[in-house]
């Protein structure tokens, strides 16, 4: 990349209906040129953003370094572009790297395969240049390059994350269902909670809501726990900048928070495993874990937020789906006045149960899950009548 002030394209990569919060999130860390694409966002920054945009957005999957873009109509050329590419400005022989292919309504239909054959390139103009040739190492490479492939065009890219970002250092302790923290972040913005009042998840599983809004509250970066990214083995890594990027973060976390966060669930289990991954977010002492059913949980006075991501009957199956997602709506208008309520729907047709009407409803994916994000304004008698939007 250069000098750190010179400046370069970078494409943040992130789940399917985020793409508006991610752009927001970049433009707010000093992004330029911010552009939303499908799952994506591309964006114009130097080498510190590049590294900044690693360690705070909440909501990047992977942040990308495009080197090459080239159209290609076969095998053959394919493997010559690549191969093209001077690949020891980036990686030494005795380096390792791995590829990833990302295909969509192109010539070639099997990524597995795309992903061999940048490979084989790459491998090929190293040892075509020195007799010898680098490593593969799928899990921990030195380099991991990226190639997206759509129709004819393809673009060629560094991969400056490593492990996916989503994976913030906390959470070890899994439910059955675990959420994304991707995901739990982008609905926490798709909520516009303002940080200011009480928020509960009331089916909290392993805690990821609630965390992430603990960890939002306090502006602790969701990659502060992390010890490695993948830019860290580059051979232009500047620890300098990284370092001064680390002690700027923790100098702007908060120290606590005046309103509750409350996380609650009926299974001891999740709780006990939400508790410790709550700890090693270095946010246990913000949220209140509760055991508890959701029809028995007391939340914090109103005004406040509740977001959850109850059973869909899928993955995990409940005696009666129909029968639960009615008990939800019901303790919502019994106990949830004055409250804005989200649920992450993977069931479609039963979150029609709840007997609520909604006032927004957002398409998302949870996982390979096609999911709707559901808002209801929770107000009681004609109240409610009054203010309820028409279903969008």
């Amino acid at each position: 990349m250069g000098k750190s002030t010179k400046s370069c394209p970078l494409v943040a990569t992130t789940l399917y209906g985020l793409e508006d919060v991610l752009a927001d999130e970049l433009e707010s860390l000093g992004a330029s040129n911010v552009k939303t694409m499908i799952r994506s966002v591309s964006f114009e920054g130097d080498r510190r953003l590049m590294y900044k945009t690693n360690l705070w957005c909440r909501t990047a999957i992977r942040i990308l370094r495009p080197i090459k873009t080239f159209n290609v109509s076969g095998d053959n050329e394919l493997y010559r572009r690549v191969k093209g590419v001077k690949w020891s400005d980036f990686l030494d022989t005795d380096g390792t790297l791995a590829v990833d292919a990302v295909i969509t309504d192109s010539v070639f239909d099997n990524s597995h395969y795309v992903a061999q054959r940048v490979k084989d390139a790459v491998v090929d103009r190293f040892r075509a240049e020195t007799g010898r040739r680098p490593s593969v190492d799928l899990a921990n490479p030195d380099l991991r390059i990226n190639l997206y492939l759509k129709e004819n065009s393809a673009v060629l890219s560094l991969d400056s994350s490593g492990k996916s970002l989503h994976r913030r250092g906390y959470r070890m302790e899994k439910g059955e269902a675990p959420l994304n923290e991707v995901l739990a972040a982008g609905i926490l913005a798709l909520s516009e909670w303002d940080m200011k009042m009480p928020l509960i998840d009331p089916m909290c599983g392993s805690g990821t809501f609630v965390i992430e809004a603990a960890m939002m509250a306090r502006n602790i970066a969701p990659g502060f726990a992390r010890r490695e990214f993948g830019f860290m083995r580059w051979k232009d890594y500047d620890p300098a900048v990284f370092r001064s990027l680390r002690i700027e973060a923790e100098h702007s976390i908060k120290p606590g928070l005046p309103f509750e966060i409350v996380g609650s669930d009926s299974d001891r289990v999740c709780i006990r495993q939400a508790k410790a991954n709550a700890a090693r977010a270095k946010v246990n002492e913000d949220i209140k874990f509760e055991i508890q059913t959701f029809e028995k949980q007391n939340p914090p006075p109103a005004p406040g937020i509740l977001i959850t991501n109850p059973p869909y009957g899928e993955r995990m199956k409940t005696a009666d789906i129909n029968a639960f997602y009615r008990m939800i709506g019901d303790t919502l208008k019994k106990k949830y006045d004055g409250y804005r309520a989200f649920i992450l729907a993977g069931n479609l047709p039963v979150i029609k149960q709840v007997g609520l009407r909604t006032s927004r409803r957002i398409a998302l994916f949870n996982g390979p899950l096609e999911s709707r994000l559901v808002k209801y304004e929770i107000y009681r008698g004609s109240h409610k009548k009054k203010t309820a939007r028409p279903s969008e």
